[in-house]
C-alpha cells in the first residue's frame, strides 16, 4: 500500500477542499472526521459576501475575501465538473437594509466607508430598497445594494468535495482525531480515537473550532481558535414564487441578521454570535430574536413552514482572521480560524495549502495570516 503523505484532520468545508487540491496535486491524502460536513459547515448559511462583512480596519482580510470570491466560480465549475454534483453557485447579490434612524446612520457610514476603498455598492432609499425586494416591510429607512456578494449551498458544496475526493481514490476516516503524533519536533502522524496510529510526515490540521483541542502539540504550535456560537434557522418558502430574489442583510436596532434565498424557496435567517464555549444549545431567546427580526424585514415569513432550527460553532482566532501556514512543528501545518467566512474563503485557502505542500502556485493573500503573527502567549 502506498503510505500516506498527508493527513487532514477535519472534514468541513476548509479540510475537504484542501484534501482535494493536495489530491490534484498527485499526493496520497488521508482525511480524518467522524462526520464530514456536519459542524460548521452544515449550519452555514453559505454568504459570500466579501463587500458586506466588510469591517473598520480589516482592509487585509477584506483583500483575501475579496479573492476568495473572486476565485468561487472557476472552482464551483471545476468541482461540479469533477464530482457531478451542484454546489448551489448563485451570482444573486446583496441587498442591506435599515429598518430605523439609527441603523441607517450606521448603512451610511458602511456606504462611504466602501466608497472610500473603491467598492461597488449603490445606496438606496427605502421605496428603491422595496422596489428591489418588494416583499420588504414599509418601514425600511435605507437600503445599500451590492451585487459582488453572491452565495453557495453549503450542505451541496460538502456533498461534492467527498464526490470529488472519492474519485480521487481520498481515503476519508470516519474517526476523530485523538492526537497529533510528534517526534523529535517533527510530525510522525495522527493516533485516532481507537489509538490506532495513522503515520505521516504531513498534516494539515482543520479541524475548525476544536483545532485548539487536539493533543499532543506544544503550546507554541497550537492554532489560537476557539469557538463562536450562532443560532440559525430554515424557513420553507414556495419554490415557484420566491419570497426573496436575493440575499438581504438587515441591521434591526443595532442587530444585524442576514436572509439568504436558496433556490428550493428555503430562506435561511442567521445568526446570533455567541461566546458560550462549545455550547451548542438551541435557545428560546436565540430563536425569537432572528424570529422577531426577520419578521420585522419581512412580515411575510410568519406565514411560512419553521423548517428547521440549529447551532453551529465557528472557529475565531483571537483577531478574528484566519490562520493559514506551518507551525513550529516540522510537517503541520493550520488552516483555521476562519470565523463567519469559512465558505467565502475555502477555494483561496485550500489553493493556498496546496501552495504551502508544494503542488500548486503560492497565493500571494494570505501572507500574514499565518500562525507565527501571534505572540506565545496568544498561541498557548
Amino acid at each position: 500500500m502506498t503510505p500516506t503523505e498527508v493527513i487532514v484532520v477535519g472534514g468541513g468545508a476548509i479540510g475537504l477542499a484542501s484534501a482535494w487540491r493536495l489530491a490534484q496535486g498527485g499526493l496520497t491524502v488521508t482525511v480524518c472526521d467522524p462526520a464530514p460536513g456536519s459542524q460548521a459547515t452544515h449550519a452555514s448559511a453559505g454568504m459570500l459576501a466579501p463587500v458586506t462583512e466588510a469591517h473598520y480596519g480589516e482592509d487585509r482580510l477584506l483583500g483575501l475575501n475579496r479573492c476568495g470570491a473572486e476565485r468561487w466560480p472557476a472552482f464551483a465549475g471545476e468541482l461540479e465538473a469533477e464530482s457531478g454534483c451542484p454546489v448551489g453557485y448563485r451570482t444573486c447579490g446583496s441587498l442591506l437594509v435599515a429598518l430605523d434612524a439609527d441603523d441607517a446612520r450606521v448603512l451610511d457610514d458602511l456606504a462611504a466607508y466602501l466608497d472610500r476603498l473603491g467598492l461597488d455598492a449603490e445606496p438606496l432609499t427605502g421605496s428603491q430598497a422595496r422596489a428591489v425586494e418588494p416583499a420588504l416591510a414599509p418601514g425600511v429607512r435605507r437600503g445599500l445594494r451590492v451585487l459582488g456578494d453572491h452565495q453557495a449551498d453549503n450542505r451541496l458544496l460538502a456533498e461534492a468535495l467527498l464526490a470529488a475526493l472519492a474519485g480521487r481514490g481520498v481515503d476519508v476516516v470516519r474517526q476523530a482525531v485523538r492526537c497529533i503524533v510528534v517526534e523529535d519536533g517533527a510530525v510522525a502522524g495522527v493516533a485516532l480515537g481507537d489509538d490506532t496510529v495513522l503515520a505521516a510526515d504531513r498534516v494539515l490540521l482543520a479541524a475548525g473550532a476544536w483545532s485548539a483541542g487536539i493533543e499532543g502539540l506544544p503550546a507554541d504550535a497550537r492554532p489560537p481558535v476557539r469557538p463562536v456560537k450562532g443560532q440559525i434557522l430554515r424557513i420553507q418558502g414556495p419554490v415557484d414564487e420566491p419570497v426573496l430574489a436575493g440575499n438581504v442583510r438587515g441591521l434591526v436596532r443595532g442587530r444585524s441578521l442576514y436572509l439568504v434565498p436558496r433556490a428550493s424557496g428555503r430562506i435561511v435567517v442567521g445568526a446570533t454570535v455567541e461566546e458560550q464555549g462549545f455550547d451548542t444549545t438551541v435557545t428560546v431567546e436565540g430563536i425569537h430574536q432572528l424570529l422577531h427580526d426577520a419578521a420585522v424585514l419581512v412580515p411575510g415569513l410568519l406565514d411560512l413552514e419553521l423548517a428547521e432550527i440549529g447551532a453551529g460553532l465557528r472557529p475565531g482566532s483571537p483577531d478574528n482572521e484566519p490562520v493559514v501556514g506551518p507551525t513550529t512543528v516540522d510537517g503541520l501545518f493550520v488552516a483555521t480560524g476562519h470565523h463567519r467566512n469559512g465558505i467565502l474563503l475555502t477555494p483561496v485557502t485550500a489553493d493556498a495549502v496546496a501552495g504551502l505542500f508544494g503542488v500548486g502556485p503560492a497565493v500571494a493573500e494570505i501572507a500574514g495570516f499565518g500562525p507565527d503573527r501571534f505572540t506565545p502567549a496568544e498561541a498557548s
